[in-house]
Order: structure tokens, then sequence, then C-alpha cells
């Protein structure tokens, strides 16, 4: 099966996770599309598939004859999409791009002049959405690669390699991806995520990262008898708000920059929900914006009173760079592979995180690879067709054994 035609099936599937959900995986939805992955994995010719209890998906592709000694490699991606933006009722169609903008609907166009990275996919096939959801490229196109990679080697033994071991995940999106993965189960001694963006990324060094969700209780009182009595929960939200660095936000940073994200906020003169996230290269500069933000609400208690601002900040994943660099053999195998398929290799920092940056710090090597796709978590992603076909040769590279 050619690899679009994979990802098409499987954006099909409404897998948003949730992150105020306490089950595992977030979403109902989740287990729909890995109960379908292990029937595909079972039928291209994997062995020892199963999915667990947690909706974690698992396959081996036994070594080839006289390959058994080399290292069990692993390629992992996720099955979930991010919240932002619907993730239902997906309507994914092609486009042979010649330029110019690429209208969605009669609201939403992809513009060059928004994205000014258009022109490097001139004649090229590209898969888009309807403008009114996301097109689940993250991570359905790293899944649809993996299992077309797989698919190849099955066909062509020929092409010498060791063990490999395939994982797809959920709940990456709310950085629980790597919660449950059974790293010894896995048995790789090292893996990789397919989980970027444009052709060539290969990364290895992400933000340190943690999410926050902050209370600002007020005390209501009708406006007419309001004086000296009312305490605003909006207006000291709005307070706290203006007092983050203005240019320490996600569009004034590019980078190794970090940044203060508010995401959402919701309420009213009682109380108000604040969530947002902290991001940094850096450990000891990220721990000092999570010090910032707490100094930020001891002076507003100290302004309001005691308990205004509640805040609950938790870390979410750390930087990978430290696990990866002693085993830089794993970045030079990639690069080669890359290489191999005529395909530039672009090492840069994650402007975000990964399951393998956890998995990582658990103990398994694992750097980031491209998918193709661009512009995630929006109306106005899109994949290459032929960036996914060298994908898949990328990956037959990586784990191919040279003659």
């Amino acid at each position: 099966m050619k690899v679009d035609e994979r990802l098409l099936k499987y954006v099909a599937f409404d897998t948003t996770s949730h992150e105020e959900s306490e089950t595992v995986p977030s979403s109902a939805n989740e287990l729909e599309l890995a109960g379908f992955l292990e029937a595909e994995m079972k039928e291209i010719g994997l062995t020892g598939v199963k999915m667990d209890r947690y909706g974690y998906v698992y396959g081996w592709l036994p070594a080839t004859e006289g390959c058994e000694n080399e290292p069990v490699i692993g390629l992992i991606a996720h099955m979930d999409t991010a919240e932002a933006v619907s993730g239902a009722n997906i309507k994914p169609r092609y486009v042979d791009y010649e330029g110019g903008e690429i209208v969605l609907n009669e609201n939403v166009k992809i513009s060059p002049e928004d994205f000014p990275f258009m022109g490097d996919f001139i004649g090229q096939k590209l898969i888009v959405t309807d403008g009114t959801t996301l097109l689940g490229a993250d991570d359905k196109a790293g899944i649809a690669e993996i299992l077309t990679a797989i698919e190849y080697l099955i066909a062509h033994p020929e092409v010498r390699h060791g063990r490999i071991a395939v994982g797809f995940t959920p709940d990456e999106e709310i950085g629980r991806g790597p919660d449950y993965f059974d790293i010894p189960g896995f048995g790789a001694e090292f893996a990789y995520t397919v989980d970027g963006g444009y052709l060539g990324e290969l990364e290895y060094e992400c933000f340190n990262a943690a999410s926050c969700k902050i209370t600002v209780n007020g005390v209501n009182i009708h406006p007419g008898s309001a004086k000296n009595k009312m305490k605003n929960a909006v207006l000291i939200a709005n307070e706290l708000i203006s007092m983050l660095p203005p240019a320490e936000t996600p569009a004034h940073t590019e980078g190794y920059e970090g940044f203060y994200h508010v995401g959402d906020i919701a309420g009213n003169e009682s109380e108000v929900k604040i969530g947002m996230i902290i991001r940094d290269h850096d450990r000891a500069i990220f721990e000092s914006r999570k010090n910032y933000v707490e100094k930020v609400a001891e002076f507003l208690n100290k302004k309001y009173g005691a308990g205004t601002v509640v805040t609950n900040i938790r870390d979410s994943y750390y930087n990978m760079k430290e696990k990866i660099l002693p085993c830089m053999y794993v970045i030079d195998r990639a690069e080669k592979a890359m290489k191999d398929a005529g395909v530039k290799s672009i090492t840069s920092p994650i402007r975000g995180g990964t399951d393998g940056a956890t998995l990582s710090l658990k103990g398994l090597p694992c750097p980031n690879l491209s998918t193709g796709g661009m512009n995630f978590h929006g109306i106005h992603e899109f994949v290459s067709v032929p960036a996914m076909e060298k994908m898949v040769e990328i990956l037959v590279n990586i784990v191919k054994v040279e003659a």
C-alpha cells in the first residue's frame, strides 16, 4: 500500500487526546485506531503484535538470517492529535501545488505571504485539509511511514536488517505518551520517533517543559456597592498575564529561545482559570522561568490577599540532549540514511517535545525524525507526498545492514 493511502485511512479516526481526562488513554477513540493498527500489523506480518490495556501497540520484525546479533532498532510514532483544533470529520484532499495560494475554503487559505516556505513545495503533491480541522499528519504520517517501510522490508527479504521493534503510543500531545511505554519489553537498543516536520529534520535537543494551571480567586460584589469590596478575578488575571515578559512568547522567539505561553483563560469576577506552558532548552533557565511565575503569584497574593492566586506547575519532559550525546552513533546512522536517500539532514532543536525526549531520559536513546508534514496543530496543516515517500526510504536505510 502507498504511504499516502495509509495516511488517509488513519486520519479518518478522530483520536484527539484530552488533557483534563484522567483515563489512559485520555480518549476512548484512540483505542479504535490502536485496534485497527494491531490488526493491520498482524496482516502485514509483524510478530508478537499486541495492544496493551493502555492502548499502546507493539510489534516486531525478526532479523534476517545472519543479522541476529545486530542492534535492535525501534521505530515509534503517536496516534493522538492535538485538542486545540478539531480532529473529527477530517476531509483531506490532494493538491498538485504549482505556487501561489491554496484555497481551503472561502475563508481559509494557505498563502506564501503567511507561510514563506511554501516555495519549497512547488511541483509537489500535497495533502491538505478543508480548512475546518487539522489534518492529523502529526503523527499519523509517522505511523504510515513506519508501517510502509516495514511492509517494504517484508516484501524485499534481500534487504538485510536486525530485529526491528515498532511501537505506537497514545496521548503524546498531552505529554503522557511515554508514561506506560514498556521499554524492557520493547527490547530496542535505541529508537527513533518519526514525529517531526520538514523533510530532513533530525532532532536530539528539545525543550524542558512544564504545564502551569493558575486559579485566580476573586470576591464578587454587586457593582453598585462594590467600592473597596470587590476583588475582580478577571482584572487580577489580566494583571498577572501582563507581568509575563511580552517578548518571551512563542510569537517572538525562535531557535533555543524559551517562552511563556498562555493557551487558555476562562472565568468571571469570582474565579478565573489560566492554562499556560513554560518552555526552555536550558535547564537552569527553565527552573528560573517556573520560579518567576511563582514570584508573580507571591506578589499578587501580598497585594490582594493570601490565596488569591494559586499555581500548579507540573514538569512534562526534559531536554533529551544529555542522553543522546554519549551515543551519537544513533545520529550518525540517521544522517547517513538521509544522505543515501539524497536528503540533506537538518539538525535543529525541537521547539516542542516528542515521546523520544522522555524515553531517552528513561534509558532508550530516541532522537526525532521528520515526517514531511507542516503547520501542525492547525487548520493550515498539510503534508508532502514525495516527502513521505522519502521518509519510507530513509527508514529502510536506517535499519538495513550493509553487505
